[in-house]
């Protein structure tokens, strides 16, 4: 596996779409959690009577605990940030995954087909991104790792990637922030 990972991170390509997902998963975090940051809820409508067990009471139920709400954003904005950062993107993606996780088992199990799609690729995108960062992650995971391989691609040690991926972190929280009205139940 390791072998193949590296042969793919010769391709400049593959180099690019790595690059690239980072910032798109990362951007959707970000977008996301200045709403809950600014305590407004995840859909324009109130999911207070709905049934109990549905996915907009649920969310509603968050939005009403509105520190575990504030809280899941602040974690929602650090992963993104890190993850759009690329000098960070590895930690990124480990604090991105769980959360993905999360949010793809409540999809599954309230079974919302729209959001299942969105969030599916979501998650596979961070196993993708995780699977690219093998080579630092299997210190973690594995009890005799071997020697670490610096494989760092050709790309990625351009520093420009990081200024793109930060201002554009910066960007839409500013735009978020600016357009983005807080509403208090």
């Amino acid at each position: 596996m390791e072998k193949l990972i590296y042969k793919l991170k010769l391709v400049p390509l593959f180099q690019l779409f790595t690059i690239f997902l980072r910032y798109l998963l990362g951007m959707g975090f970000v977008w996301a959690s200045i709403l809950k940051i600014k305590g407004v809820r995840f859909t324009p409508q109130s999911g207070e009577h709905t049934p109990i067990g549905s996915l907009p009471h649920l969310l509603e139920s968050m939005y009403r605990h509105s520190a575990y709400w504030q809280f899941i954003g602040w974690g929602q904005l650090l992963a993104g940030f890190l993850m759009m950062s690329q000098m960070f993107s590895t930690l990124g993606a480990i604090v991105y995954f769980p959360m993905l996780l999360s949010i793809f088992l409540l999809t599954t199990y309230f079974q919302s087909p729209g959001i299942l799609a969105v969030t599916s690729l979501m998650l596979l995108g961070n196993i993708y991104l995780l699977l690219w960062d093998w080579n630092r992650l299997k210190f973690i995971v594995l009890n005799k790792p071997g020697e670490y391989v610096d494989q760092s691609t050709p790309l990625s040690r351009h520093h420009i990637w990081t200024y793109i991926g930060i201002g554009v972190c910066i960007a839409i929280v500013i735009f978020r922030l600016f357009t983005t009205r807080s509403v208090h139940a």
